[in-house]
């Protein structure tokens, strides 16, 4: 069966649709969508048709049917989509487990793998025959509990590996080891998203790091693109818009549960990133991305 085919039956609706693997999940989008802001979470994203393309400053990384995306990190970036009707957006997201990846990457370095490539934040890369077959197997066996049940796990472990020995694997296994900034970086990250709705001091977020508040600066924003204060507010908003989509909450009540303490700073910062305010935004996600 071809692989839109297959895309097309485990992902019938607009938005997102958790497969039958707690890590995978499919994304589809039936009509284009502009440049508008989003936040992965440390996740392989397989475009297997339609377009998308994704900024981060002057930066752009194209994932379609020939290259797909590896974040690292949490990253908030914005993105467009090209779709249509006729040939929608189908893409799988595959969660990474560090439990998973951890072990791999000593396999590698005990055979000698080791990576050349510094670790990133986000890559693109194009995809490999031998991905692109994995990719296959894996939707061919969450199209069918029981070879989702026994199958899919070792074929999403076989997945991890081969992004592994792909160009920004090197920066993945850099990443997964973390080594030296990076690796301070990245627990720094997890802190934050563990914590956004507390109160962030970033001179203790640089000490947490064993870092200088200078060189915390600089090492944040060659992981991140942005600086620690603009991160924090940004994963905040997003944060808050998901609790006015998913959960049905009020302006008033995302704006306190991440955190703000002034509704007119929150909704002036919010109109800021999301370009509309949000009860606007609300609205509009609702419908384009099907989760109502």
């Amino acid at each position: 069966m071809k692989i839109g085919t297959l895309a097309r039956r485990l992902a019938p609706n607009e938005g997102f649709t958790q497969s039958l693997h707690e890590n995978v999940r499919f994304m589809r989008s039936d009509r284009p969508h502009g440049r508008h802001q989003v936040l992965y979470e440390p996740s392989i994203v397989i475009v297997l048709e339609g377009r998308k393309r994704g900024y981060v400053h002057d930066m752009i990384f194209q994932y379609d049917p020939q290259h797909y995306l590896v974040l690292t990190v949490p990253l908030p970036f914005s993105a467009e989509t090209e779709a249509s009707p006729d040939c929608p957006m189908l893409a799988v997201s595959v969660k990474l487990d560090m439990m998973v990846l951890t072990e791999l990457v000593a396999m590698l370095h005990a055979e000698g793998l080791r990576p050349a490539e510094p670790p990133k934040g986000i890559a693109s890369t194009p995809l490999s025959e031998a991905l692109g077959d994995v990719t296959l197997r894996l939707l061919e066996a969450l199209a069918s509990p029981l070879e989702a049940k026994v199958l899919s796990s070792a074929i999403v472990r076989e997945l991890y590996f081969r992004v592994l020995l792909d160009s920004p694997g090197g920066a993945l296994s850099s990443a997964i080891a973390q080594n030296g900034q990076f690796g301070r970086i990245s627990c720094v990250l997890k802190r934050i998203h563990a914590d956004y709705a507390e109160r962030l001091d970033v001179r203790q977020l640089s000490e947490e790091a064993r870092m200088s508040p200078p060189a915390f600066h600089a090492h944040f924003k060659a992981v991140t693109h942005s600086s620690p204060i603009q991160y924090i507010k940004t994963i905040r908003l997003h944060q808050a818009r998901l609790m006015l989509i998913r959960d049905n909450a009020t302006s008033a009540a995302a704006e306190g549960r991440v955190g703000y303490q002034s509704t007119t700073q929150f909704s002036r910062e919010f109109k800021r990133l999301f370009g509309r305010s949000p009860g606007e935004e609300a609205r509009e996600m609702k419908v384009s991305l099907s989760l109502f």
